[in-house]
């Protein structure tokens, strides 16, 4: 009887401290070293890949966000505003009561197939609204001229990113807006194009944020 209470609290014993000293190990030391490494050698992208503009923080590279007017009485979609670069179509911005910036409750594709009627007749009307928004007198758009990336939203709905012949074909419309040179503004898309990952894999691209960031500062400088 004696032996059996004796091995079971040595048992117990052992059980316990390989729990502290687990615990201390997995709950303590690793994740500290894990986060000390990441903050040391990775320290932008552990933080969220944030951007900032005038030393705050107005969002991540890695998430898309929208430009928009305010809401007007009425509507239930707002307008979007045209002085700045305009991202992909985003389905998965929505509304919360956390985020109001980036307004963000859900992320994912539209599942729809190529010849649905909802996808086409969406599709068809963001390919005008770019025709619309973009022509200046100086320059008019084609609807050949558009392309996919204006009227389809990516897999997630918060692609950061648009192509290059994108944020061209916006650069007149955004010049203007701003009362900027349009050779100025096409250099600021220029300057802010990415190339292929390692020079072959994915597309050119163009951070949207980053480059209404630039934006901004470069209206800023003409007073």
């Amino acid at each position: 009887m004696n032996n059996s209470v004796g091995n079971t609290a040595r048992l117990l014993g052992a059980g316990l401290r390989a729990l502290l000293v687990l615990t201390l190990v997995c709950g303590v030391i690793y994740p500290l070293a894990v986060t000390g490494v990441a903050q040391a050698l990775f320290h932008d992208k552990a933080n969220g890949s944030e951007i900032k503009s005038d030393g705050k923080v107005v969002g991540s590279e890695l998430i898309g966000q929208r430009y928009d007017l305010p809401l007007k009485k009425g509507q239930e979609t707002p307008d979007p505003d045209l002085k700045w670069f305009q991202p992909r179509p985003s389905n998965g911005l929505g509304e919360n009561s956390v985020n109001t910036q980036y307004k963000l409750i859900l992320s994912g594709a539209t599942n729809l197939s190529g010849d649905n009627k909802d996808l086409v007749k969406q599709v068809k009307d963001a390919q005008a609204a770019v025709v619309k928004d973009n022509s200046t007198p100086d320059f008019k758009v084609k609807p050949s001229d558009v392309p996919a990336d204006a009227v389809t939203s990516s897999g997630s709905g918060l692609d950061p990113h648009i192509s290059p012949k994108y944020a061209k074909l916006q650069a007149h419309r955004v010049a203007e807006k701003n009362r900027l040179a349009y050779d100025k503004v096409a250099k600021l898309v220029e300057d802010h194009t990415d190339g292929r990952i390692l020079g072959f894999m994915g597309e050119p691209r163009v951070n949207v944020l980053q480059l209404n960031v630039a934006l901004k500062e470069l209206t800023k400088a003409q007073g």
